[in-house]
């Protein structure tokens, strides 16, 4: 009779520690999950910048001019605005930029890009936009790629003499974005 105490103490303690575990439910892969691009003049080196947004898909849509209207205030992915943070001082396109974080938004052209940093963090999308609070602003040109990017994507090229550029391709589009450090 003991040993039978003990094994039924036993499976009452071990479905006592599972029911947590089963009860769990855990939300589906995102639509458009998150993605980090790093900066760096090396695998090991400190970063420069560091880039968090969330990719789109195209899943069939025509995206510039149609989806993100042109001459509209985007937020360059989905969801949350996407968010840029040097960890050092910066010249982008020929503008200064202290370090920091800041949203990232562009307003899209068919020929070319204004791209804006603004000092507004973690806010959803463009909806609160503010102008005035915008840190810098430029025109990037548009290029044509010869190959469809299904989700959106940025990356920065390897850096040469303390320069390199963010590239930000989706659809049919890509702008490359100067960075000197």
């Amino acid at each position: 009779m003991k040993n039978f105490t003990r094994i039924a103490l036993f499976f009452v303690v071990c479905a006592f520690f599972a029911l947590p575990a089963q009860a769990q439910n855990f939300p589906k892969l995102d639509g458009s999950p998150a993605d980090i691009a790093y900066l760096r003049e090396g695998r090991n080196a400190p970063p420069i910048a560091k880039i968090i947004y969330s990719r789109p898909q195209k899943k069939g849509r025509e995206i510039f001019g149609k989806l993100e209207a042109f001459g509209k205030v985007w937020r360059v992915g989905a969801n949350e605005a996407t968010e840029i943070r040097f960890y050092k001082d910066v010249t982008i396109a020929g503008k200064a930029v202290k370090a920091g974080t800041y949203s990232v938004y562009a307003i899209p052209f068919e020929d070319k890009w204004t791209m804006v940093l603004n000092a507004d963090t973690d806010v959803w999308g463009a909806y609160s936009y503010k102008q005035e609070k915008d840190v810098v602003r430029f025109d990037v040109p548009v290029v044509k790629l010869e190959t469809e990017q299904e989700s959106l994507a940025i990356i920065f090229t390897e850096p040469i003499n303390g320069a390199s550029k963010m590239i930000i391709g989706w659809d049919m589009t890509k702008v490359e974005i100067p960075i000197q450090f």
